[in-house]
């Protein structure tokens, strides 16, 4: 499979990328800075682009069967992350081309929570509020797009670096939890569950997460 990875130099994106790598697949990261550092295996191809241009999206898409985006923004421009949604979108009509969205968990109600959302829970983080509403927002904007083939993978509560299992729980719009009520998945399992539905699509132009 030919992979496109936007935010590929990021904690997710840099797993991403070398888990798909693994698997066999031709992949190409984007960096919108070339200059920041950077380690890629060494069958994985770089490229520069913008996912808020959908000029760049478009010409990175070319001749791929997926696209990923992993974007992230720093801290006090979250409003970005809706901009690079819609240069996704706007880049992807037409093309053909699959975009599997790394997604935020905020938005996912908990378990038995009377439809209560992970973000407005008791406790949330203030400082997480900003990406977590930005994350929703990137949510319904692909839940709106009638022409793109997206699917949206949210994380569970807690995602943080650590060991590749291989394992992991899936759940739909429901924060998946263990058997002690937390909720987890390291980056390096979200990075496996996201190419095994890269490989077998299962949630096309839905959103699924998730979690241990």
């Amino acid at each position: 499979m030919r992979i496109t990875v936007f935010g590929a130099s990021g904690n997710v994106g840099s797993r991403v990328v070398a888990e798909a790598a693994a698997r066999g697949h031709r992949v190409t990261a984007v960096l919108r800075d070339p200059s920041r550092p950077h380690r890629f295996p060494a069958t994985v191809g770089t490229a520069t682009g913008d996912a808020r241009d959908p000029a760049d999206v478009r010409r990175l898409a070319a001749g791929q069967d997926l696209l990923v985006t992993a974007t992230r923004p720093a801290p006090g421009r979250e409003d970005e992350l809706a901009t690079a949604t819609k240069g996704l979108l706007a880049g992807l009509a037409g093309t053909g081309v699959r975009l599997l969205v790394v997604g935020g968990a905020g938005s996912l109600v908990l378990p038995g929570g009377n439809g209560v959302t992970l973000v407005d829970s008791p406790g949330f983080p203030a400082a997480l509020r900003p990406i977590a509403d930005a994350c929703g927002e990137q949510l319904a904007l692909c839940r709106a797009d009638a022409e793109v083939d997206w699917t949206y993978l949210s994380p569970a509560a807690l995602l943080e670096p650590g060991e590749r299992t291989g394992r992991y729980r899936r759940g739909l719009d429901e924060l998946v939890t263990g058997p002690d009520g937390t909720s987890a998945i390291s980056m390096e399992d979200f990075a496996v569950a996201l190419l095994d539905e890269a490989e077998r699509p299962a949630h096309r132009r839905t959103r699924f997460t998730v979690g241990y």
